[in-house]
């Protein structure tokens, strides 16, 4: 399967302002997917993909066990995704992507 022809283009970088807006406003939500020993499989990424889609920001938590550490899968879902990891936090990524066509978060 080959994604390349429909992937959005790369999103422009977060600035710390912007960082520090999506982690005020993403302080208060609870982890919608958890990473597990499994890793970072397909399956994940299919409803990562689909929450973003429907919450432009959401936390995900890398269980105790998981096989990877935190940066690493911020960095490996940031190359699978076009989303961005706005705060890496003890065992949890903030994740944004704004939408598409009705984006409900404002970046200042």
């Amino acid at each position: 399967m080959n994604d390349s022809t429909t992937q959005p283009p790369p999103l422009t970088p977060l600035t710390g302002k912007q960082r520090a807006h999506l982690r005020s406003l993403g302080h208060n939500l609870k982890p919608l997917l958890q990473v597990g020993k499994g890793g970072l499989t397909e399956s994940f990424f299919k409803q990562l993909r689909q929450a973003l889609s429907q919450h432009e920001l959401m936390k995900v938590k890398l269980i105790q066990n998981a096989a990877l550490s935190l940066p690493e899968a911020a960095m490996e879902i940031e190359r699978a995704t076009p989303c961005q990891v706005a705060q890496q936090i003890g065992k949890t990524l903030l994740l944004y992507l704004p939408h598409p066509k009705d984006p409900k978060i404002t970046l200042p």
